[in-house]
């Protein structure tokens, strides 16, 4: 195993990051401050302890439990070395991770009684004062629910260092509660302030010295408040110095997968001369008690030897406590130095900065928004970390979407994170949002891991990107490459990308297009099935018939599973058998029948009468259950039969099965959903686009009742269970125009397939080859008609990283959705990605649609 130079403590990471971490072939990994990445001998030299010595329970007697005593209390000490503390100051508590550490600082805390609370035995509760620094990360936030004496929030460093100096609380950002509406910190019996060494939102440093001070103050209230340090994020490349008892913290969380990558375990290191703090925990699990008494009287002792003996409830998770030791001989083995980890990262975040800081628009304007503090210095170790936190503006000072953003790194075998990042303090306070517009974007939908990036003109996260131990040159110039290539609009005005529509028409019902073919996806996120030409097909409000009726769902969860995570449903091909009156499914490339797939094919009626729902068949089995689709709550009927399990678990890996969510009111089972997309600006139908201004018989030709407006809401049509509307049409002609621009560049070209579209329009060329196509003419339409049905415009789709996905092989391609970025993200959509348009029915509920016929086109923006 290549490592570090004996010499001077250096490494190289080109010399053995091939080798050591095999995972990262093909993919740049900017999420370290997430997890780092363990190294491949530290799992073979895990593995090989495991197989080599008997480790037991360590609450026994025997040998092997004996054995696994001794390893954890080495490995205790050995940790205390690893970050330079003194045995005889420290002791080591092993919890699951820092969030669990801060868990039980709070547990002891609440023994302790606040005065003047007004509730609780003798008029007195229970309770802390707690004080948080503004960067926290939310395990930390969330330790002041349990502060009944009161809490605070730290709005800036220079709020902390008044209340260090004078006892002074308030700013324009500070904030608090307690009794009478005050901080509280006056009343309580007891007090935490706690901390991160490092933002992990930005990668700021704190100040290292709050700690001794704290200690050192002659204030009262300072004389009672213990400190608490979270020191997760910036253990994974920076050295944590324990040596000094007097300017250590009284409480110290972290996790150890920060550092090593593996074990998933933590460690709440206390000061000895703190610990009292903690022994007032009222829970006590197995292993922490000497006796415990429960009949006819309630009494136990707790053990007194150290204080890991009274907090550390239950069995310990001895194997990875194992292999915490393993992790730090191949990390030593390989960097050498925490100190040589921080050189390293210091200047590749210094590289990523500087790199990101210069890239421009055109126009001049600053491609990114670096969300950075004056007090820090990407270069100096001592006041930066290695993440960079920002957005993307176009040229037009217009902010780009941060989910969009991730899916084209995903494409691009990118990782990094987007979003608040669980530091609320730091995103309110980068991003500028008020409390009151944090309120109103969630009472306008705004939840934790959504897609809600831009609400009310600003970002509600951002994109950090983070650099580890194992992290190189490459992997920055590759990042920065990437958003070059996107998001850097050399023309200033986004010359490179396509028009929006080719060529005008007139706004009439007259077209060159017609149906080239119908498809529909009988079960969600599986693959199509094309309409026979010769069929005529019935069409409803919901859409197609029987497109998207049924989908799997998690055995477990009741999660109903999308392609996007589980690549494997495009080769599960559902057919629709109108002779049998079935559905019939199988595995595309499976051999008629394997020990793993029992049977080749399964079956499903077609029957939408309602005694087959309400009097399940002994056969096939239906059950009732609630799941989530794409936000909604949903009741569809499960299939309960072995077989049917069997089948789609095996042809997956994952525990499903089918379930059946049927249009109308079949069973107590109801259409909830309705249709999600909505007309984009770039569409330029801002005259008002329903089909209400055609008259109340719905049809084109009549006199409008009224005049429409922009700010009327969009028809709510039902769905089943599609993403956002009844029908999706994509036009030939623009698949032409995307396959031209991924084949000039050295692409593949994709079929329709990807798009996952039900209705495919293609142009009549009379002229020959040499007539000009119209691409992207679809996104002006107000509407279509085929075969009389009419069917209204509801907006473009907006297009995720799904459609990378080959619907024959189902493995994952960079196309198409990297021409489709470079040419389709639209202005005004929050760096948006569209191809295709959502239609639904309007005027009458049902009609038919055939392939070969004409397609009427409904006025043009």
């Amino acid at each position: 195993m290549v490592g570090k130079s004996a010499a001077k403590g250096e490494y190289n990471i080109d010399e053995f990051r091939e080798i050591e971490y095999p995972m990262l072939k093909g993919t740049t990994y900017l999420d370290h401050a997430g997890t780092t990445l363990y190294a491949k001998s530290l799992i073979d030299r895990f593995s090989a302890a495991m197989t080599g010595s008997l480790f037991g329970n360590p609450h026994s007697a025997s040998a092997a439990s004996q054995l696994t005593t001794r390893r954890v209390e080495d490995i205790r000490l050995r940790v205390l070395q690893f970050f330079g503390a003194d045995p005889e100051e420290f002791d080591v508590v092993f919890v699951q991770n820092a969030t669990a550490g801060v868990k039980l600082v709070v547990e002891g805390l609440r023994g302790y009684r606040g005065r003047g609370m007004g509730r609780g035995d003798g008029g007195e509760g229970r309770g802390f004062w707690y004080g948080y620094h503004r960067d926290s990360h939310t395990s930390l936030v969330g330790a002041r629910e349990s502060a009944k004496a009161g809490q605070w929030c730290f709005g800036s460093d220079e709020e902390v260092e008044r209340w260090l100096s004078d006892g002074t609380l308030g700013s324009s950002e500070g904030s608090g509660s307690g009794n009478g509406g005050s901080s509280g910190d006056l009343e309580a019996e007891i007090g935490l302030f706690a901390y991160p060494a490092q933002s992990n939102m930005t990668g700021r440093r704190l100040p290292s010295n709050w700690a001794g001070r704290l200690r050192r103050s002659c204030l009262a209230k300072h004389r009672k408040t213990y400190s608490m340090l979270d020191a997760a994020a910036l253990v994974s490349t920076c050295p944590l110095d324990l040596s000094s008892p007097d300017e250590a913290p009284d409480f110290t969380v972290l996790s150890f997968y920060k550092i090593f990558g593996f074990p998933d375990l933590g460690a709440l290191i206390v000061r000895k001369e703190a610990e009292h703090v903690l022994q007032r925990r009222e829970y006590f699990g197995g292993g922490t008690v000497e006796m415990v008494v429960c009949l006819k009287e309630q009494w136990y002792e707790r053990k007194q030897d150290s204080l890991h003996d009274q907090l550390e409830d239950g069995t310990l998770p001895f194997h990875n406590i194992i292999a915490l030791d393993t992790a730090i001989d191949v990390h030593q083995s390989l960097y050498g130095s925490m100190e040589s980890i921080s050189e390293h990262t210091s200047v590749l975040a210094k590289s990523l900065y500087e790199g990101l800081l210069r890239l421009t628009h055109g126009n001049g304007e600053s491609v990114c928004k670096i969300y950075k503090e004056s007090s820090s210095d990407y270069g100096n170790k001592k006041s930066q970390g290695p993440v960079v936190a920002f957005n993307i503006k176009n040229s037009r000072g217009a902010w780009a979407s941060n989910s969009e953003i991730e899916r084209l790194a995903a494409v691009r075998n990118i990782q990094l994170r987007t979003g608040g990042v669980c530091n609320p303090g730091g995103i309110a306070h980068s991003l500028g949002l008020a409390p009151w517009e944090m309120k109103a974007n969630f009472s306008a939908g705004k939840r934790c891991g959504d897609e809600n990036d831009v609400m009310g003109g600003k970002p509600t996260g951002v994109i950090r990107v983070s650099l580890g131990a194992m992290s190189c040159d490459r992997d920055v110039r590759t990042f920065l490459e990437f958003v070059e290539e996107f998001f850097v609009e050399k023309g200033g005005m986004g010359d490179e990308q396509l028009p929006l529509f080719c060529e005008e028409t007139s706004a009439s019902s007259k077209s060159d297009f017609y149906v080239e073919s119908l498809t529909i996806y009988p079960i969600k996120s599986c693959g199509g099935w094309r309409i026979p030409s010769e069929i005529s097909w019935e069409v409803r409000k919901e859409g197609l018939a029987w497109d998207r009726e049924w989908c799997l769902v998690h055995l477990g969860t009741g999660a109903v599973l999308s392609m996007k995570r589980y690549h494997k449903m495009a080769l599960v091909r559902p057919t629709i058998d109108l002779e049998s009156g079935v559905l019939r499914v199988r595995l595309s490339g499976s051999s008629p029948k394997t020990p793993t797939m029992p049977v080749a094919e399964i079956t499903v009626p077609l029957s939408a009468n309602p005694e087959y729902f309400s009097q399940p068949r002994a056969n096939d089995g239906l059950k009732t259950r609630t799941s989530r689709v794409c936000g909604d709550d949903i009741t569809a009927h499960t299939y309960t039969s072995p077989l049917i399990a069997r089948f789609f678990s095996n042809a997956l890996g994952v525990p499903c099965t089918l379930a059946r969510f049927p249009a109308g009111s079949i069973g107590g089972v109801g259409t909830t959903r309705y249709s999600k997309a909505r007309v984009r600006e770039f569409q330029g139908l801002s005259d008002g686009h329903s089909w209400e201004r055609y008259g109340s018989n719905g049809m084109p030709g009549a006199f409008p009742d009224a005049a429409t407006t922009a700010a009327e809401p969009q028809r709510r049509l039902p769905i089943l269970l599609s993403n956002e509307s009844p029908i999706l049409l994509v036009s030939r002609s623009s698949l032409n125009r995307l396959n031209k621009e991924i084949v000039d560049r050295g692409g593949k070209m994709v079929g329709e397939g990807v798009f996952r579209g039900n209705v495919v329009v293609v142009e009549k060329r009379e002229g020959g080859k040499g007539e000009r196509e119209r691409p992207y003419v679809e996104d002006g339409w107000r509407g279509v008609t085929i075969g009389g049905v009419g069917m209204e415009t509801l907006g473009s789709c907006r297009r995720c990283h799904m459609v990378c996905i080959d619907p024959e092989t189902g493995e994952r391609n960079e196309e198409p959705y990297v021409s489709l970025a470079r040419t389709r993200r639209m202005e005004g959509t929050n760096g948006g990605v569209f191809f295709g348009v959502h239609v639904g029915v309007v005027g009458r509920n049902r009609g038919v649609l055939k392939v070969g016929e004409g397609v009427g086109v409904v006025g043009e923006g």
